[in-house]
């Protein structure tokens, strides 16, 4: 029997690149399912985060950012695997970055329109706004001549503005018991966010020096008693990058790699032993047969 006072549905999170749409699911979760770095288009995949709360439960689509330049296959599918998380779903949530609005969110907003999803507007980073009396008159800009179901300003880091956001999406989705358990955060398996930590690493400890072609793929993952063995491989497309990713006497790769297993201790709740290695696949990225092998939907 369904309870009137339970919801749950499936609610897509939707933007252009480097607005903190992962951390907006981490946040709403409770717990890291998606990786976050200031680099654009951190997210490649297509994500489930679940929120369970007593009143209802957000099943959390994160996606990578909808954006315009689509040189390479890996970019093409990234576009697509942001536009078909619209299908199935009952809501959606349009993350934007306060005091901002360009080419690229509306962009965003006319996917969403053109799904004919109810669109919840989600303007993140207000922290960063020195002068809140600038607000106003932005929020009011940006909902003009645009049919928002709801505008929640918010800081997703400082967990600011979630509770109010998290009633008004539940009102807007089918009334129905959880579809996951309690403890379920997410739909990917341990292998893939072993390997999702690992690029976060990459992202974070290399910066602007990390070759745009760079991916993971995990190649062992083993329970050995109450130790997990994991073996982790980054591709990069050319030896000059390699280098990069190695460093001086194989410092960088070392640090990646202490600093990826701390989290995944974190996240799995058991010893990791982490091994990684760095091969070079020449052109993969503009590659969709390469990129399917690699796990790129």
């Amino acid at each position: 029997m369904t309870s009137s006072s339970h919801r749950a549905g499936h609610v897509a999170v939707i933007g252009r690149p480097n607005v903190g749409k992962s951390t907006l699911v981490n946040a709403l979760v409770g717990a890291k399912v998606s990786i976050v770095s200031p680099r654009p288009q951190t997210t490649r995949h297509r994500l489930l985060g679940i929120a369970t709360f007593p009143e209802g439960q957000l099943l959390l689509v994160d996606t990578p950012g909808i954006h315009r330049e689509q040189k390479r296959a890996m970019n093409r599918m990234m576009n697509r695997a942001a536009r078909g998380s619209l299908e199935g779903v009952d809501a959606a949530l349009l993350v934007v970055r306060a005091g901002q609005w360009d080419d690229e969110d509306t962009l965003a907003f006319d996917a969403l329109r053109g799904a004919g999803l109810p669109v919840v507007l989600v303007v993140n980073q207000v922290d960063r706004i020195a002068d809140k009396g600038e607000l106003l008159p932005y929020l009011a800009k940006v909902s003009e001549g645009r049919d928002f179901a709801s505008v929640h300003p918010v800081s997703a880091l400082k967990n600011k503005g979630l509770e109010a956001l998290v009633k008004s999406v539940l009102a807007l989705l089918p009334e129905q018991e959880a579809l996951y358990g309690e403890d379920e955060i997410t739909d990917k398996s341990q292998r893939f966010l072993a390997g999702e930590m690992v690029r976060e690493q990459l992202m974070r400890q290399l910066g602007e020096e990390l070759p745009y072609a760079t991916t993971v793929e995990i190649e062992r993952f083993a329970v050995d008693g109450a130790m997990l063995r994991i073996g982790a491989v980054i591709w990069v497309e050319r030896d000059g990058q390699k280098a990069i990713v190695i460093g001086k006497g194989g410092v960088r790769l070392r640090e990646i790699g202490a600093k990826a297993r701390v989290q995944m201790e974190r996240l799995f709740g058991s010893k990791v032993f982490l091994e990684t290695w760095v091969r070079v696949r020449e052109g993969w990225s503009d590659d969709e047969a390469a990129l399917r092998q690699l796990g790129y939907e």
